[in-house]
């Protein structure tokens, strides 16, 4: 999710526009689309950001899987269906990692917040 948001960053506007193009004959309105776009790559980046350091770790998985799932629906309504199995692994590792989420001891989890 980090590698995904940072290498976006500097051609977000040419992202945006490959993906505004892909979804062209989706039912989903341009406008949303290019919203999207342009907050996927922050979105992406922040989610492995956190989840890198080991902050707000729940937050960071569940968000993540949120986003996954709009993927794969987006991914679903341009019969892209190549792009679903890489987007379902995430979502599977996502939520096996929410399962372990406590037993990081090194993450700024358990740093700032000990119970």
């Amino acid at each position: 999710m980090f590698g995904h948001g940072l290498v976006r960053f500097p051609k977000l506007s040419s992202f945006s526009s490959w993906m505004v193009t892909g979804f062209e004959k989706s039912i989903l309105p341009q406008a949303l689309v290019v919203s999207f776009s342009y907050a996927l790559p922050f979105i992406e980046f922040g989610v492995g950001f956190l989840l890198i350091i080991g902050l707000f770790t729940e937050v960071a998985l569940i968000s993540g899987t949120a986003v996954m799932i709009l993927l794969i629906f987006g991914s679903s309504l341009i019969e892209s269906w190549e792009a679903i199995p890489s987007q379902l692994i995430h979502v599977m590792i996502f939520v096996w990692l929410l399962q372990f989420k406590g037993g990081n001891g090194i993450s700024a989890d358990q740093l700032f917040f000990r119970k």
